[in-house]
């Protein structure tokens, strides 16, 4: 299978680094990021979800007009859309797009983002009703006959879709760091997705992931997703120090997390490896981790070209088809890596005769 580049879209100029609290949605801006991410070579984008933040479908549908073959991700969370009208939101999406829809379903790691948009539910209840949720999509996009489901938390009668995808199925996506996040991965999601941790640790997270989808019985794999935020500049030197500018500006802006434990098994872990060293595997930099409380993909990967390049090649060697990248500088960082980084990686997929994915603007 082909290694593919996964983007995050953002809505206006707001950065880490140089944020806009409530800065309105920028259409022109918007446009301008989606072909940048297309023209760069990415193959998907995603469109995150957080409790305050702006609808991603609007802002999918708004994607996949201004581009051709990016894939749009949409991250949802089970207690905001009941099942049966997202699985008809996604299909009337998949539909507008001629098929580039994936969906990323997100249990919920933190109470209070729950709590926020009203659900209290155990994070144990939250990935039994993910494993619901899932079941309801699924069955949805595949059956042309009205059905019926009793469940813990879903239960309707006579539900049938006249809006069925173009893809056989909507790819399903699911992430996560617990042993029951790889369970329901393994069992149910074409996608799985990590955060990037040392090289040995996420070899591991690997294999439980491809142990469960074995022991579900299936005869395929999930596909791995793996996210860093690249740091590039000619040299490692230059590199680095650009890092260390971007380490202050995350500090100055994200004073309120310090030493605030998070609850998801993720963040924790990211956390941790701060707490042991810096750097990892000679690139894989933590200290943004430790300075926004691991909030979310939040490992850097430093250097030049050259040094990051290589570095992703190890995780694809390892397993990894889908490379989350995502900067500090979001629109300009996105063209340096369709200038400098995605070549590379792609010229070493080739030298070592690994699938490559064709760039959407070729």
């Amino acid at each position: 299978m082909a290694v593919e580049f996964i983007s995050l879209t953002y809505p206006n100029l707001s950065t880490d680094i140089a944020p806009l609290p409530d800065a309105p949605a920028d259409p022109a801006y918007l446009a301008r990021y989606a072909r940048s991410v297309e023209e760069a070579g990415f193959g998907y984008t995603l469109l995150p979800y957080g409790s305050s933040s702006f609808d991603p479908f609007t802002l999918g549908a708004t994607v996949a007009a201004h581009t051709r073959t990016l894939k749009i991700i949409i991250a949802l969370r089970p207690n905001t859309v009941y099942p049966t009208v997202a699985a008809k939101s996604l299909a009337t999406l998949d539909q507008l797009s001629g098929g580039r829809v994936v969906v990323h379903l997100i249990a919920g790691g933190s109470d209070a983002e729950q709590a926020a948009e009203g659900d209290f539910l155990s994070k144990d209840d939250r990935y039994a009703r993910l494993e619901e949720y899932i079941a309801i999509l699924k069955r949805a996009w595949s059956s042309r006959e009205p059905f019926d489901f009793a469940g813990r938390f879903y239960t309707f009668k006579r539900f049938s879709s006249a809006v069925a995808p173009v893809q056989a199925s909507i790819p399903v996506s699911v992430g996560g760091s617990s042993g029951e996040a790889y369970r329901i991965g393994g069992l149910h999601g074409d996608i799985f997705g990590l955060w990037g941790e040392p090289l040995a640790e996420t070899r591991e997270q690997i294999d439980r992931i491809f142990a469960a989808a074995e022991a579900a019985g299936r005869k395929d794999r999930p596909q791995i997703w793996v996210t860093f935020r690249p740091i590039l500049a000619e040299t490692d030197e230059l590199a680095w120090a650009k890092a260390h500018r971007i380490l202050a500006a995350l500090k100055t802006h994200h004073k309120s997390v310090t030493g605030a434990e998070p609850q998801n098994v993720g963040s924790q872990r990211l956390l941790e490896f701060a707490a042991k060293a810096d750097v990892h595997d000679k690139a894989l930099w933590f200290e943004p981790a430790a300075a926004t409380g691991a909030r979310g993909a939040s490992t850097a990967l430093v250097g030049s070209p050259d040094t990051v390049a290589e570095a992703i090649l190890r995780y694809v060697d390892i397993g990894a088809d889908l490379i989350s990248i995502r900067g500090y500088d979001n629109l300009y960082d996105v063209i340096d890596y369709g200038r400098y980084l995605v070549p590379l990686v792609r010229a070493g997929l080739a030298s070592r005769n690994h699938p490559v994915a064709v760039a959407a603007s070729a």
